[in-house]
């Protein structure tokens, strides 16, 4: 049904009006108590063997949503009713900024992918902090916030830029993301590098210990998927090394070649830069995850994603060393049911296999692979 819906009404709208379209129903349903309540019911089956420790802490399950669709913390109780285990918000910066200029979202049907370049638009640290403050919850979950540099702070000032949103927002969230591998912020990418990363993440660290005293929050760092190999074992010795809780890979590419694209080459080339994500992600995504858990272990936590489409997408991820995996496009293409399939065929997934437990799958094909 939602695929013809699809068809018939999203795949002819702008995709960033369709997409606020979307979001504009979810928070309304999430608003209403007893359809809420309906929804969760026959979206979000619970399954006690999926259940999750993760980060130090407890979720439904592993399958969450990852930034970029709930920017401003608007729709937290409504991706929850959807059977999302949990919801990062962001990416959030220092300053409210509007993004990129408009068109900036970009469907790729024929490969189930999407091409943007938002440019970080959100309402900014202070604001969404107050929303979070605010937040009557109604349905349990765990709430990621994802921080990044805003566009107009240079590099050299990126640090403190970083601490000024960790200092709003650490007290409301379950955990932070750092993120330095968006395409889409001139010069981001660059503090990708160890001799960059290190003063960041230890800064961050610093702010949220400071600003949070009762607990610890968790902090994870989020890389690109166009790391060189090299480069990818850097910054998971740099996690190691710093205490980091973990790792989520990956973001969006900015590569188009070597992606087996069956969207015309012109139509890609006419859409012009920005992230990639979606199925054509799925390969890269899942080697950079295999290697950093072969170099890391069990010593912090990783989050797959990128090409996440089915059940089966992240039981290899898990397989390959994911105790946390997220997904975000696919939600565009397969619609409300998605989660309900993807936390169904988990389970009989994990039924069917030697593993009693998710914990014991976390890592089991990158084990046996370099044993």
């Amino acid at each position: 049904m939602y695929r013809l819906f699809f068809d018939l009404i999203f795949k002819r709208m702008d995709p960033e009006k369709a997409h606020h379209l979307a979001f504009g129903w979810i928070r309304a349903v999430a608003r209403v108590p007893v359809l809420r309540t309906f929804v969760a019911a026959v979206l979000a089956p619970r399954h006690k063997e999926l259940r999750t420790e993760a980060l130090g802490l407890r979720m439904h399950g592993p399958f969450g949503l990852a930034a970029g669709f709930d920017k401003n913390a608007a729709a937290i109780d409504g991706m929850a009713m959807l059977g999302f285990d949990h919801v990062e918000i962001g990416t959030v910066t220092a300053q409210a900024q509007p993004g990129n200029p408009k068109k900036r979202l970009f469907r790729l049907v024929a490969d189930r992918a999407l091409i943007n370049r938002m440019g970080f638009n959100n309402d900014g640290s202070a604001a969404v902090a107050e929303r979070l403050a605010a937040r009557d919850e109604v349905f349990r979950t765990t709430v990621g916030v994802n921080i990044g540099k805003t566009k107009v702070v240079p590099e050299a000032e990126a640090v403190a830029d970083y601490v000024t949103s960790t200092e709003r927002l650490a007290a409301h969230a379950d955990y932070l993301v750092v993120n330095v591998s968006s395409p889409n912020t001139p010069g981001l990418r660059n503090l990708q590098a160890v001799d960059h990363l290190r003063p960041l993440l230890t800064a961050v660290r610093e702010a949220a210990d400071r600003t949070v005293t009762g607990r610890r929050v968790p902090l994870l760092v989020k890389i690109a998927p166009d790391l060189a190999d090299e480069d990818v074992d850097a910054v998971a010795d740099l996690a190691v090394e710093l205490g980091l809780d973990g790792i989520i890979a990956t973001n969006t590419t900015i590569a188009r070649d070597g992606l087996g694209l069956k969207t015309p080459k012109r139509t890609v080339e006419a859409i012009g830069a920005g992230g990639l994500s979606g199925a054509p992600l799925k390969e890269r995504s899942l080697e950079v995850l295999s290697r950093l858990y072969a170099r890391v272990g069990d010593r912090i936590t990783l989050v797959g994603v990128g090409g996440v489409e089915t059940a089966e997408d992240a039981w290899e991820r898990i397989l390959a060393g994911a105790t946390l995996v997220q997904g975000y496009s696919a939600f565009i293409y397969e619609g409300p049911f998605w989660c309900r399939r993807v936390h169904n065929g988990l389970a009989e997934l994990l039924a069917a296999s030697p593993y009693a437990t998710l914990a014991d799958a976390v890592g089991a094909a990158t084990r046996e692979k370099t044993a």
